[in-house]
């Protein structure tokens, strides 16, 4: 049993919590308690660590039967998780890896185009509601938020094995390919017409900005429509995770029906 936070191991868990270039450069992320690693793709499981507490509970015996794992102590558990009230199972994760072209083959094509979203609780949430929505993939600008921050994995609630996606450091040039197989539609404050307005039955892409700034405008002048969602009140946004959702879930109410 591990018992020592000086133990390399449970160094580098720590490194792999905080650090987005640690995951990066190992090519693994972090997801903690039973449902997510119960819901770990075959062959994506790298290493495996369970307190001392988790596994004398007994309630999870199927979910350790034939795994190889580290027993480690309660108080390096505590050390190693990032959540407040540690759940006593955590595995390191083999990252996926998409490209355009895998995530333009789908079909039904009803992809989620998304602009410096920083909000780490915003991404992970757009990550679930997509999938729950029948999307198909997922590309992000470089100025995204991680995919991986523990924040993110934790608010996509296993829907982070599932939904393709990718980070792009050409935003501009990915949208424009995107284009000559998809419509875009921007959410912006400045369209003309309601999202209710338009047929979502063709290829469609969803494009969503910044939670503070919107879109950039020349990331707008991209897009092949403008859109809005109608609103009472003085409100003039609303969040951009609810957002997507109402604009994710119109595409596949048409579609549905």
């Amino acid at each position: 049993m591990i018992t020592s936070i000086n133990n390399p191991s449970v160094k580098n868990i720590v490194a792999l919590q905080s650090k987005s270039k640690a995951r990066k450069e190992q090519g693994v992320f972090l997801v903690e308690g039973p449902k997510m690693v119960s819901e770990i793709p075959e062959g994506l499981l790298k290493e495996l660590y369970v307190s001392e507490e988790f596994k004398a509970d007994g309630q999870y015996k199927e979910l350790l039967k034939n795994k190889k794992y580290e027993l480690v102590s309660g108080k390096v558990f505590r050390e190693i998780s990032d959540t407040q009230t540690p759940q006593g199972i955590l595995a390191v994760v083999c990252q996926q890896n998409y490209t355009l072209d895998m995530i333009l083959r789908k079909k039904d094509i009803h992809l989620l185009l998304l602009e410096d979203i920083q909000d780490p609780g915003n991404l992970g949430t757009m990550l679930r509601t997509g999938e729950g929505a029948g999307v198909t993939g997922v590309i992000m600008s470089k100025g995204c938020v991680d995919l991986y921050n523990p924040k993110v994995i934790r608010s996509t609630m296993g829907a982070i094995y599932r939904v393709p996606f990718l980070y792009t450091e050409d935003f501009y040039g990915i949208i424009t390919k995107i284009k000559e197989i998809c419509k875009v539609y921007a959410a912006h404050l400045k369209a003309k017409q309601y999202y209710d307005k338009y047929n979502y039955k063709a290829p469609t892409a969803i494009l969503i900005g910044n939670e503070s700034r919107g879109l950039k405008e020349e990331t707008a002048a991209l897009a092949d429509i403008l859109i809005k969602i109608p609103m009472l009140g003085k409100v003039e946004s609303l969040n951009a995770a609810v957002a997507a959702a109402l604009l994710m879930y119109e595409v596949y109410r048409q579609r549905r029906n």
